[in-house]
């Protein structure tokens, strides 16, 4: 086994201090950042613009023979794929299929410019998608009359309907826009993978739940709010009489070819040139049999019907609409940004470019904004459509404006030739797109095996997406989530150290056999910042690892020399060389005067006294004070990250009650910066001193066990310490303890050095 030997003084932190000289580093001012952030310069106004246009930057580095064919075979599948879930996801927002294909059409053109991944498929996502539907739903109901809105007089249904995803996408993209203009892109590291995960999950459900209708044929209405699941599969079970067979046998042959034609792209994904784009086939095959058995008419199958040729006119905003949507779209605006930029930042690894998360923002909400003005609705990106632009050798977006221009064609010139595919076979190819999220499902046991707190995110989060709503639910988990983030601060898990013997290393006491604690010396370590939420929590365990209450035994003790002056003045007590002896026979009665308790809270004086009392000595009878066997206490704060004002009052409550019990208290490895702090907040005074304050925890060990020898009459050996620090003259006579958790073991030594 390898070894090293380190021989240095050893250092306080005033000593290490005194030695080594510090660099003075200049701290720039709010001022300076402010006047650095609004200076403009060539060089500056260059970056900005290649930030805000990334495509300028892959722009000049594409190869075009390299690149150029693999993003034509990339654009061309992937537009393909874009178009079938364009028609299947605007089902999801309760739309006329056809508007799908303008959300996979416009976004994915303003994104080319300003998005800084060149991987993602930018288009429909189905959680978005279901959460634009629940608003749609809301407001214009398929049952009874829509909310009274100005400026839905004389419009048909599917006009209104549009007028709203138009618009809530439009006030959703204003605030992405917002987000990345004021750079909090940040907020998405408060979503977790593991409430992402029960998100989407609980989203997997109310999907396949809302394509059911589809699957069997059915006219269910589309309902939103708190538990408007268990009321659509109500409304669904109590008509299942009228499932429509054609429908669902369809649907079924289509979710069992596409699922098993998915698993061999999967299982063979190394040795195919391309994954085989099986939804493509069916949904042409499912086409061409409609219009052969004319299923509209001789089944009574609900198929698309007509889709208009062409891009209608842009349209503004509905402001009414935005007071109406706005608790809706902020959810929306994260979510959407959430799942985009996770998927992103997958490939951006693994292609090895960076992204903005910023910048992001900026071109998710740019397009939405100018896709709303085109009737599209909200964007991100699906993961499934991701994957085959990846997959299929796509290198930039320009395979993502090729697949724009795929949806283009079929929406100017080829659209007539969807008109016959059955909305079941939509429905059925969404379901089977779904096999991801609800295998996220396996997650729970792992969590609930590994990490109990984020398995409860992640099962709240998904109870409460499914019966409350997406939003309310994603509400719910990002409460829960905070609410174990508080737990795990305010409540760590604290922890008495001990040495391993022959080491300058220190354990958790509980987890090893071999330790070496010295009498009278208790190390504790707090893993976690110090603030007013844990203060308390704080000074409770660190009660629990000294054995006493500190306070208590000072005002006992402060009590006692109350009783002792009393005794002295009547002449009723001596003070000899053997201690206090008691003079009368009688009960000594305890003072009870509990009329000025401050003076209780205060050092012990012993000024008026011949000698000073040994409270762990033997008192005169009726005079009790907690024995105390604790002569030093090291705090261990390396995992202490910050303190704050409560902190820093409780804290120094917390040391003079120690230190007026005659404990000497010790600081190891703080963080410069806290120092820094302390010093700053006037910490230090008479009692709380700069110099308990520690390098290492080592070094407070050796200069306590330099200060305070082991007693030779209560062990037989000193244990031998391999140290990092060697301090000369610090022998115990050839005696010490080594503690081996519960038992003592004693081994002759003739000499140790600590």
């Amino acid at each position: 086994m390898k070894q090293y030997v380190v021989t240095r003084p050893l250092y306080s932190e005033d000593a290490f201090a005194d030695e080594h000289e510090k660099i003075h580093r200049h701290h720039k001012t709010l001022r300076h950042h402010v006047k650095q952030y609004f200076t403009c310069d060539l060089k500056r106004a260059k970056n900005a613009a290649l930030s805000l246009l990334p495509f300028i930057g892959w722009m000049r580095i594409y190869q075009l023979k390299e690149w150029l064919l693999s993003d034509i075979v990339s654009g061309v599948s992937t537009g393909l794929v874009a178009v079938l879930q364009g028609l299947a996801y605007s089902l999801l927002a309760s739309l006329p299929p056809w508007y799908g294909l303008f959300t996979a059409f416009f976004p994915v053109i303003v994104y080319f410019f300003l998005g800084t991944s060149r991987h993602i498929s930018v288009g429909a996502f189905p959680v978005l998608s279901l959460m634009v539907g629940a608003v749609v739903t809301r407001l214009v109901p398929d049952e009874g009359p829509p909310v009274n809105i100005t400026g839905f007089e004389g419009l048909t249904i599917d006009e209104q309907r549009v007028m709203v995803a138009a618009s809530v996408t439009f006030l959703m993209g204003i605030m992405q826009l917002a987000m990345g203009l004021l750079q909090v892109g940040f907020i998405v590291m408060y979503l977790s993978d593991t409430l992402v995960s029960g998100f989407t999950t609980a989203a997997a459900v109310h999907i396949l739940v809302s394509q059911l209708k589809f699957v069997l044929g059915l006219v269910v209405p589309g309902l939103s709010g708190p538990l408007s699941i268990v009321y659509t599969l109500e409304k669904i079970f109590v008509q299942i009489e009228k499932t429509n067979v054609c429908d669902l046998v369809t649907s079924i042959l289509i979710m069992v070819v596409v699922f098993i034609v998915k698993e061999i792209n999967d299982r063979y994904k190394a040795k195919l040139p391309v994954p085989i784009p099986i939804e493509v086939i069916m949904t042409v095959i499912a086409c061409g049999v409609s219009y052969a058995f004319n299923f509209r008419v001789n089944y009574k199958v609900d198929v698309v019907g007509r889709i208009p040729v062409g891009y209608e006119s842009p349209m503004g905003p509905n402001m009414q609409i935005f007071g109406q949507t706005a608790v809706e779209a902020f959810p929306m605006a994260i979510v959407g940004f959430a799942v985009a930029f996770s998927v992103a930042k997958v490939y951006s690894v693994k292609h090895d470019y960076i992204i903005d998360g910023n910048q992001e923002l900026i071109a998710f909400g740019a397009s939405n904004i100018i896709g709303a003005a085109f009737k599209s609705f909200a964007a991100s990106t699906a993961l499934s459509r991701s994957a085959v632009q990846e997959s299929t050798g796509g290198k930039t977006q320009i395979a993502g404006l090729l697949s724009a221009l795929i949806v283009m064609v079929v929406t100017l010139a080829i659209g007539f030739l969807l008109e016959p595919l059955p909305k079941s076979v939509l429905g059925a190819v969404v379901i089977v797109n779904l096999k991801g999220m609800l295998m996220q499902i396996r997650e729970v046991p792992y969590l609930w095996r590994r990490d109990r707190p984020d398995c409860v995110v992640w099962v709240v989060t998904c109870l409460a997406s499914i019966l409350l709503g997406l939003d309310l639910g994603l509400a719910v988990g990002l409460g829960i989530e905070l609410l174990t983030v508080v737990f795990r601060a305010q409540f760590p898990r604290c922890s008495v150290l001990a040495n391993i013997t022959g080491t300058d290393i220190y354990k958790d006491r509980k987890d090893y056999m071999s330790i070496y604690e010295p009498e009278g010396v208790k190390i504790f370590r707090i893993p976690s910042p110090i603030f007013f939420a844990n203060i308390d929590f704080f000074r409770g365990k660190l009660v629990e690892a000294v054995g006493f209450n500190p306070l208590r035994v000072l005002r006992k003790r402060n009590k006692a020399l109350r009783t002792i002056r009393k005794l002295l003045k009547k002449g009723e007590l001596q003070m000899t060389s053997k201690g206090l002896l008691l003079i009368s026979s009688g009960p000594i009665e305890e003072s009870e005067d509990e009329s000025n308790m401050e003076e209780l809270d205060q050092p012990t004086d012993f000024k008026d006294l011949p000698v000073q009392v040994n409270w762990n000595s033997e008192l005169p009878a009726n005079i009790h004070v907690p024995r105390v066997d604790v002569h030093s206490l090291i705090l261990d704060f390396s995992a202490v990250s910050f303190l704050d004002i409560s902190a820093l009052k409780g804290l120094k409550a917390a040391l003079k009650e120690l230190i007026r019990v005659e404990v000497e208290v010790y600081i190891v490895a703080c963080d410069a910066y806290i120092l820094k702090k302390l010093h700053s907040c006037m910490f230090f005074d008479d009692e709380v001193k700069s110099s308990m304050f520690f390098l290492t925890l080592h070094d407070a060990m050796l200069h306590i066990l330099e200060k305070h020898p082991v007693d030779s009459e209560n062990t037989k050996v000193c244990e031998k310490v391999i140290t990092t620090a060697t301090i000369h003259g610090n022998q115990c006579n050839g005696v010490s303890s080594l503690r081996s958790r519960d038992r003592f073991v004693h081994v002759s030594e003739p000499e140790t050095k600590f």
